[in-house]
């Protein structure tokens, strides 16, 4: 028998309905924070979930955890969105299109999350990171197979495009009149190859 006290061993994976009702639960956070801010009250988020609120206190101790798994359960459901996008739509150009509306749904999340999260800032960088390490590579993909079809100019950087369209979304945080997806919309428009 090996007693090494846990050391070397895994962590135990969490069983298919514990993931499935984390990321119910996640979900209904990210939903939430869009209509409410990040400082919605818990009870709302339990309610959206159907969940008690003591389920989310077990899941997530603080308000920092909450938000920091929101933040990664969006990115990470982004990052899957690309390739599946890929796969199903009928041209790269509007796999594009459709992954830079759910791009642009997590960046009008990642604003309030970003504001409450700057306060601590080696947190934030990481998360941050984490960000550009995930959906870069599958932005750049995207781009690559429209350029590749003909349906997109070639010269375009993926960097350059995601900060383009989270500067367009930065707006909506301060005017309900301003329609981010609206000229997020129009410089996708703008890609087009010229026929």
């Amino acid at each position: 028998m090996n007693d090494d006290g846990g050391v070397g061993r895994a962590a135990p994976r969490k069983r298919a309905d514990a993931r499935r009702n984390e990321r119910t639960l996640l979900d209904a956070a990210a939903a939430v924070f869009v209509t409410s801010g990040v400082e919605a009250p818990v009870r709302d988020i339990a309610a959206r979930a159907g969940v008690g609120v003591a389920t989310i206190y077990r899941h997530f101790p603080t308000r920092a955890d909450l938000i920091i798994a929101v933040y990664r359960h969006q990115v990470e459901a982004c990052a899957e969105a690309g390739p599946a996008l890929l796969a199903s739509v009928a041209s790269p150009y509007a796999a594009l299109g459709r992954w830079i509306d759910l791009f642009v749904d997590f960046l009008v999340t990642k604003h309030g999350l970003a504001a409450v999260l700057q306060s601590d800032n080696a947190g934030f960088d990481t998360l941050h990171a984490y960000f550009i390490d995930r959906l870069l590579p599958v932005c750049t993909r995207l781009l690559d197979a429209a350029a590749a079809s003909g349906e997109i100019r070639s010269d375009l950087n993926a960097l350059e495009l995601m900060r383009g369209v989270g500067n367009l979304c930065i707006g909506a945080d301060n005017d309900p009149r301003y329609d981010a997806r609206r000229l997020v919309g129009l410089l996708i428009a703008g890609l087009r190859q010229p026929r």
